[in-house]
């Protein structure tokens, strides 16, 4: 209807004016709410051709309209804006159309559809998955799904990062202390276990870094030369030696940690096309970086260091590796795009992580353009903002981290208690309770961190996520179980729901604004995948539930007498469920047939 509505305005423009106009001079976009009407064109950029008043150029084009448009109803003017209404016959027909449509992401892809890699997830084997993680897995996972919806190829990958000072840490703690420690023996999920002995490390480091300060040195220096510090950087100088003993050990607890990742990732619902793994990325990564220095791309300090100078760039000189060959993250992350590209040919590669990396990725790419890789200018940082709690930031060396697996059992029990105390298991089998349970946790989890900006920090409150009433996952859930309980009813009733619609029929305001509602569907994917914003299929899914239980509670459906009316309701809550199932799939969330 926009694009009939702007060609009808050229018309008008030159009908009325005698001037010809181009179609991007109109400007028509949906009327706002406490308005009436259907679209609003803005009038403002025309005036230079009506030579009149923004109020009597709308009318002007208003009056043209309803004469020269069977569909236009109706229109009024406020100051410089022409609002129109559109006859019920045309939404009617764009329903019926609408609705026979079997794809509902086929409006949604994308002009040029590409193939786009996502990375999220990147953990380091030294801890569990956190809050932190489940908000860096939900976008990315979610960004995949919008992504595909528009029609790209998407490679959804993870980076681990399993190598480094950090791993030490776990490792040598383990060694002093771990008494043998394992999984099995302990009853701990392996990611837990080491983790632990990082939280140890940091512990005992803390005591040494006191006793130094306490001579005098300053606290960067004391933990520089803390002897469990020193011994940590002799583990890793060991490891890319390849010292036997200190690898068998790596390896050890490193599959541990991967038990328990997968276990966590299981119970997220998330998924990976290719896992990559930085020490096999890494060496990959120094090559580069030696090959750069020999072609005078990069430069070498007398400690036999290795930087790249990008003030030029705007940036500054970053090392990429240490005076000892040891890599940093940068030559891992060079590596690492370096093989992806070889293998995949993408187009686009978009990095899910924090926005305390901001820095860190500019320089990547400024590196990866400076070495010689113009197809670097396809590498995206998706920088979102920090979760936080109502008591404040988390912090992995203290340990004060809210465990990813913890919160989602967390999820699952509110979730139980609440179907519990609103009396909503009627005829439920032990394991419908339990499946029940778990789409209600996980999708309040879901929701309430992906309808967020995500470049917004967040606080979490687990209490207020789990409501089934205001903006929440569980709320767009009881909807959804709402229509299929209507279409139980129509069935015991001996109602039939799929006969077929008459192709006149007068519908009402309530069924309009639904109607106009689900029409925005196919646009709202679009722009989530152009802005990368699951937000915006989040929120527009609250909308389409907040608006379809206004006409719930204002229509009768079942038992409206005529049968076409009543059809037709049963057809518009029918295609309102499918679009609420599959805009909350692209959010990973599953919808309970009831509740």
């Amino acid at each position: 209807m926009e694009k009939i509505l702007a060609r009808k305005v050229v018309e008008a423009v030159k009908s009325l004016y005698n001037v010809d106009i181009e179609e991007s001079l109109v400007q028509i976009s949906d009327t706002r709410k406490d308005f009436t009407g259907d679209y609003t064109l803005v009038v403002f950029p025309l005036l230079r051709f009506s030579k009149k008043s923004p109020e009597l150029t709308a009318g002007d084009i208003g009056g043209y309209l309803r004469e020269n448009c069977a569909d236009v109803r109706e229109y009024n003017v406020i100051k410089g804006f022409l609002n129109i209404v559109i006859s019920s016959a045309w939404w009617y027909s764009f329903f019926k159309d609408m609705a026979s449509q079997k794809e509902l992401f086929a409006r949604a892809v994308a002009a040029k559809p590409g193939t786009i890699m996502v990375e999220y997830s990147s953990p380091n084997t030294n801890k569990p998955l956190h809050l932190g993680h489940i908000r860096n897995n939900l976008l990315g996972y979610s960004l995949c799904k919008i992504l595909e919806a528009c029609g790209h190829k998407v490679i959804k990958t993870n980076i681990v990062n399993d190598r480094g000072i950090h791993i030490c840490k776990s490792m040598l703690a383990w060694q002093k202390k771990g008494n043998g420690e394992t999984p099995e023996s302990s009853g701990m999920k392996g990611d837990h276990l080491v983790g632990k002995y990082y939280v140890v490390f940091e512990q005992e480091l803390k005591l040494q870094v006191a006793e130094l300060k306490e001579k005098g040195l300053s606290e960067e220096e004391a933990r520089n030369e803390a002897p469990l510090m020193k011994e940590a950087r002799e583990m890793l100088l060991k490891w890319e030696a390849g010292d036997r003993e200190t690898i068998e050990l790596w390896k050890t607890m490193n599959s541990w940690v991967y038990a328990g990742f997968d276990e966590t990732y299981r119970l997220l619902g998330v998924e990976f096309d290719k896992i990559y793994y930085e020490s096999e990325t890494y060496m990959f990564g120094k090559d580069i970086v030696l090959d750069a220095l020999k072609n005078n791309i990069l430069y070498q300090k007398e400690d036999s260091s290795i930087w790249v100078d990008l003030t030029e760039e705007g940036l500054d000189n970053k090392l990429l590796l240490r005076s000892d060959g040891t890599a940093v993250y940068m030559t891992q992350d060079i590596g690492t795009a370096v093989l992806r590209h070889q293998e995949y040919g993408f187009d686009k590669c978009i990095y899910v992580v924090g926005n305390e990396q901001n820095y860190h990725f500019q320089v990547l790419k400024s590196v990866l353009q400076k070495i010689g890789y113009p197809w670097s200018e396809g590498l995206h940082h998706f920088s979102y903002g920090m979760v936080e709690l109502p008591e404040g930031k988390m912090k992995s060396r203290e340990g004060t981290v809210v465990d990813a697996d913890d919160l989602i059992a967390e999820m699952k029990d509110s979730a139980k208690k609440v179907s519990l105390e609103l009396g909503k298991l009627t005829g439920f089998s032990g394991e419908e309770k339990e499946d029940l349970y778990d789409k209600l946790g996980l999708g309040a989890l879901k929701y309430f961190i992906l309808k967020v900006d995500p470049k917004k920090n967040m606080l979490f409150n687990p209490a207020e996520s789990i409501d089934f009433n205001g903006n929440t996952g569980p709320f767009i859930q009881y909807t959804y179980a709402r229509i299929k309980s209507v279409f139980r009813k129509a069935e015991t009733e001996g109602i039939d729901n799929d006969i077929e619609l008459p192709s006149v029929l007068d519908i009402g305001d309530k069924e309009i604004s639904l109607i106009k509602l689900l029409g925005r569907f196919p646009a709202t994917i679009s722009e989530a995948s152009e802005t990368l914003s699951p937000a915006l299929v989040a929120n527009y899914c609250y909308d389409l539930a907040k608006e379809y239980n206004q006409f719930y509670h204002d229509m009768s459906i079942l038992g409206e007498p005529d049968v076409n009316v009543r059809a037709f309701r049963l057809k518009l809550s029918g295609y309102t469920a499918s679009v609420l199932k599959a805009g909350v799939g692209l959010l990973g969330m599953e919808m309970p047939e009831r509740m």
